[in-house]
């Protein structure tokens, strides 16, 4: 049975695209990693490092899902040492000014909680 609106009312409903987003910008550690990699390029034990709580198994798959995604790219230096770093896409990049509106409505609404518990 379909639930019935008032004459004139337009019947609500979800976002296709908000829902889209939130499901995959609020798996924990996806907005926080892109939010990171803002700064530009860095490598695995700098992400280590900038996201207190993250262990590297998750990161590891973190960043997998963004460069699958096309959000990251993930380039090898040749060594020695060999290393790996990550960067924003220009599709990644695109997402940062809604990741900065949504920080700035944090700070001025939400209690301030310690780094790492995204």
């Amino acid at each position: 049975m379909t639930p019935r609106s008032p004459i004139g009312e337009v019947p609500r409903s979800c976002d296709g695209g908000l829902t889209r987003a939130f499901a995959f910008l609020g798996k924990r550690w996806n907005g926080v990693l892109l939010g990171t990699l803002a700064h530009g390029p860095a490598g695995f034990a700098e992400l280590t490092r900038a996201l207190p709580g993250i262990s590297e198994s998750v990161l590891s798959d973190r960043l997998g899902e963004l460069a699958r995604v096309g959000l990251v790219c993930r380039t090898v230096r040749q060594g020695p040492p060999l290393g790996v770093s990550y960067e924003l896409t220009e599709r990644g990049a695109a997402v940062l000014p809604a990741l900065d509106a949504l920080a700035r409505w944090a700070h001025e609404n939400l209690p301030a909680e310690e780094c790492g518990g995204a």
